[in-house]
């Protein structure tokens, strides 16, 4: 039996990160010339790219192949939240991959594409759904492991 209130949670931070991350990357694709590179801070630049592939720019030309990984992904995690959906802050990781999912997912869908923005040193250029769903994985091995226990005194 699925907890309402921790359904609640999780659809409310999966709506929230995908209207951050929609809304981020449409400001990058209107004010943000395609190609363009322009520091933000030492490290860290502005970039306006299209990422056809997934993470590191992987299965370029996976089109529907990748719209169908990510639909069966974010199945297999409703399901695992309708098993789990009691366990304390599962609503958390649920709701960061679902929301990151749907971002991409979104775009995916409507552009074939998804536009990254953010490009660190040594690293691929990425975005919001991209660090919530890096956000949602932690977070998940969190729930999984649990917090930390202490040995029961004998």
């Amino acid at each position: 039996m699925i907890s309402g209130q921790s359904a609640l949670r999780a659809a409310a931070l999966a709506a929230a990160v995908v209207a951050v991350d929609q809304a981020t990357k449409t400001l990058v694709r209107h004010n943000v010339e395609f190609g363009s590179r322009d520091g933000v801070f030492p490290g860290v630049e502005l970039v306006h790219v299209r990422n056809r592939g997934v993470a590191f720019g992987l299965f370029v030309d996976g089109g529907t192949v990748l719209v169908l990984i990510g639909v069966v992904a974010i199945s297999a995690l409703l399901i695992f939240f309708a098993r789990h959906s009691r366990r304390p802050l599962v609503w958390l990781p649920t709701g960061l991959l679902l929301g990151g999912a749907a971002g991409n997912l979104i775009d995916r869908l409507d552009r074939g594409y998804v536009t990254d923005f953010i490009d660190l040193p040594a690293w691929p250029a990425f975005n919001v759904a991209d660090i919530s769903i890096t956000l949602g994985v932690l977070s998940l091995l969190y729930v999984l492991e649990g917090p930390p226990r202490h040995a029961d005194p004998a």
